[in-house]
């Protein structure tokens, strides 16, 4: 009996510490412990169990010599958020190479039809200033003088490899750098590879993409603006609706339009994406779908949001017209997006631009709850989680749409009955905030925990956090490299006038 007994005592043991450390593990997210869902916490931020965001060196990061391997320009692809990243590799890459930055283009592409500038979207002055401990940035290529003439610098173009490693970088980049003085990235976009095994390198990326890639002062005074006369009314949520043609072709979702809608929608997809036999029921069975403006009011009522509940839609053209929106908009009434809340000329002519994007950005990550409804291949989606957990493990809904599909065809069939807990169910094992360990294939712009992040009083060293006086330690480096080149230079320059005496 007592042996029996002293087993089960160790048995209970074991599957306590399994349990604990499986929280450990998971940052001590709220869904590791959390039995209901409760609306009235969700509009705080999430637990942070004694971690604080920090994209601060903490080993030995030299400033930047004064003098570079040459000039690195890059085009920057895509989408606000695609080109996000790209600059964020852009800035890495001139690290790698010790090359000097050019201001990266941004691609006025044929989606957007944008051909607003890094000028038109960022604080350029700020992201200069704010990166100078880790790279030297130019607002333009240099011109040179040859043969009494003064003209731009050429670059050589190079079509990177998708995903190139650092060696890359450090090797073949950089030799046709010194040959040719300056290079040319294009297209750039996903161009570097994300996992990468110095963690000081992704702090860099941290640094470029939550501290230096600020919005222009027009931009941040009309997200502001928006921000403040939403929270007038108390909390507020925010939707990622990704109800879209470019998204719903991406994912080859066509069966509940109607015959002309469908051809659009088939027409993009061969136009924009390479062949490949998509079944709809096969596709929606496995949540490869974007959830239908209607499943997303389903999900929020079953959580136990009511149609008070003050809700911005951050979406481009809502594909599928009224007969998708009415059903939500009869859940949630109160919906708005930047044009409803502030109807300026500037956001009425580009609303689905650059700016209209930039804003939507800024109004989703100062929002009290973000919800995205296709997180897969969705860059705006995917950068705002990453921004809104260094940004204070805010609160996000990331709803589970493989777990959720066959509730939703059961529904469609009729079976009704227990509909809304079967919902919460799975809503219950999704992440809502809290610092998770980052599995393959998320990316690290998406979950940037835990080096970009630190604890006061860490159980791994690793993960201590910096001093406060970091950036004053970093300027002190800094200061101290100009004035050695600085030394230098007089003392180089003595020698010639004594040569030349």
């Amino acid at each position: 009996m007592v042996g029996r007994l002293s087993i089960a005592v160790v048995v209970l043991l074991i599957c306590t510490v399994s349990l604990l450390a499986k929280m450990s593990g998971n940052g001590g997210s709220r869904s590791a412990y959390r039995s209901d869902i409760r609306v009235e916490e969700l509009w705080n931020s999430a637990e942070s169990d004694g971690w604080r965001p920090s994209s601060a060196p903490r080993s030995e990061w030299p400033p930047p010599p004064s003098e570079t391997n040459g000039y690195l320009r890059v085009r920057c692809n895509g989408g606000l958020n695609q080109q996000r990243t790209a600059i964020c590799n852009a800035v890495l890459a001139a690290r790698i190479m010790n090359a000097t930055l050019v201001l990266p283009e941004l691609d006025a592409n044929s989606f957007w039809h944008d051909d607003n500038g890094f000028h038109g979207i960022y604080d350029v002055e700020h992201f200069i200033n704010s990166l100078r401990f880790d790279v030297h940035i130019v607002e333009r290529i240099p011109e040179i003088r040859k043969n009494g003439k003064t003209k731009k610098m050429k670059a050589l173009q190079i079509n990177p490899p998708r995903d190139a490693s650092v060696s890359w970088y450090a090797t073949e980049a950089l030799n046709k750098m010194k040959q040719h003085g300056a290079i040319f990235l294009t297209p750039f976009s996903h161009r570097l590879a994300e996992e990468i095994d110095n963690p000081e390198y992704q702090r860099l990326r941290c640094r470029v993409n939550y501290h230096a890639l600020k919005f222009n002062p027009q931009i941040m005074k009309l997200s502001q603006s928006i921000v403040d006369k939403l929270r007038t009314q108390g909390h507020f949520m925010s939707i990622h609706l990704r109800f879209e043609m470019d998204m719903l072709a991406f994912a080859g979702c066509f069966d509940i339009f109607n015959p002309e809608q469908q051809k659009i929608l088939k027409k993009y997809r061969e136009e924009n994406f390479a062949p490949k036999k998509l079944v709809y029921n096969e596709r929606r069975a496995i949540g490869k779908c974007p959830l239908t403006p209607e499943e997303v009011g389903l999900i929020l009522r079953a959580m136990g949001f009511d149609n008070s509940t003050r809700i911005y839609l951050a979406a481009g053209e809502l594909f599928g017209g009224e007969k998708f929106m009415k059903p939500f908009r009869s859940l949630f009434p109160h919906l708005e997006n930047h044009n409803s809340v502030e109807p300026t000329e500037e956001l009425a002519g580009n609303a689905q631009g650059l700016i209209g994007s930039a804003v939507d950005y800024m109004v989703c990550l100062l929002s009290d709850i973000f919800m995205p409804t296709y997180d897969g291949p969705s860059n705006f989606a995917n950068n705002l989680l990453g921004h809104r957990l260094y940004y204070g493990f805010r609160t996000t809904i990331r709803p589970d749409r493989k777990g959720l599909a066959p509730i939703f065809i059961d529904k469609e069939n009729g079976k009704t009955a227990g509909f809304e807990e079967a919902v919460r169910q799975v809503m219950l094992k999704t992440n809502f905030g809290g610092a998770h360990k980052r599995i393959p294939p998320e990316s690290f712009y998406t979950n940037p925990w835990p080096e970009c992040f630190c604890q006061m009083s860490p159980k791994n060293p690793a993960d201590k956090c910096p001093p406060d006086n970091v950036l004053e330690i970093l300027n002190s480096q800094l200061e101290s490299e100009m004035i050695s080149d600085i030394d230098s230079l007089n003392l180089s320059n003595s020698t010639r006038s004594v040569e030349e005496r």
